[in-house]
């Protein structure tokens, strides 16, 4: 049987263990490596074997992410009932089928589940530029309502709820990703036509989120040279970049491809 302890001290060796799959573990890895949150590093766990060897690694908060062998995730689908308040589970999809395996029985069953979502990865070596005729950078701190509006239409439609429902919370948000210059746009004929932000990042990678185009501007060609060219001017500040996507998306998966995109592994969500 594994023991729990929290990460204090042992985030070197969680580390390690996360850096063996940097696209699929780079949330716990960003939180571990820039996360000044003592709250944070207290909802980080380690499940450590007889021999102190860390077996596995946990984030139990709003988001819960288990990463680790079979032995490590069942050490802790025990530590679960302590540690309610999730509004999703998500992860390597087997990772998240054997802690959901584990403590289904006790749990409130998902309102949705997100069963295949591939974890796509580009370089640059296979990115494919596109033709530039259209503008893209950070946004500016006056069009937050537009990067706000836009974000909260594609929470809505991934996550099936409006966070316009704690809006002084959400707008204080986005708000604070452009201030740290994250959120990316594309500007064409004078209007915003796409968004995208930078999730969690390492060494290793850099996770895309919030990717967006307003309905009445699909199917023109702007996300794709948008996208393309962020991604060139992201590629110079990280080796690699990341995202998941639902495989039902299959414009999004598309556009994905299309960029340069490759799929390398696959995440399951779990909604409450």
């Amino acid at each position: 049987m594994l023991r729990v302890e929290r990460v204090a001290g042992r985030e070197g060796d969680a580390l390690t263990l996360l850096a063996r799959d940097p696209y699929e573990n780079v949330f716990i890895t960003y939180l571990l490596l820039f996360s000044a949150s003592p709250t944070t590093l207290d909802s980080i766990f380690v499940a450590l074997d007889a021999a102190n060897h860390v077996r596995g690694v946990a984030y139990f908060a709003r988001q819960v992410v288990v990463v680790g062998d079979r032995e490590a995730i069942d050490t802790f689908a025990q530590l679960a009932r302590s540690m309610r308040g999730e509004r999703m589970i998500v992860g390597r999809r087997e990772s998240v089928e054997i802690y959901w395996e584990r403590v289904r029985a006790w749990h409130p069953a998902p309102r949705h589940i997100r069963n295949h979502q591939p974890l796509l990865v580009l370089d640059r070596a296979s990115l494919n530029r596109c033709a530039q005729h259209v503008t893209v950078r950070r946004a500016r701190m006056d069009e937050w309502p537009s990067v706000a509006d836009s974000s909260a239409q594609m929470t809505q439609q991934e996550l099936e709820y409006d966070p316009r429902q704690t809006w002084p919370q959400f707008t204080a948000n986005v708000r604070k990703m452009i201030e740290r210059e994250l959120w990316w746009v594309g500007e064409s004929l004078g209007r915003l036509c796409f968004f995208c932000n930078v999730g969690p990042w390492s060494a290793q990678t850099m996770q895309l989120q919030g990717i967006w185009t307003p309905p009445e501007l699909r199917g023109k060609g702007l996300a794709t040279a948008a996208m393309s060219a962020i991604c060139d001017r992201l590629l110079n500040a990280s080796p690699t970049l990341s995202l998941y996507v639902n495989d039902y998306n299959t414009p999004a998966i598309n556009l994905y491809r299309r960029i340069g995109f490759t799929v390398v592994s696959e995440f399951q969500t779990l909604l409450f």
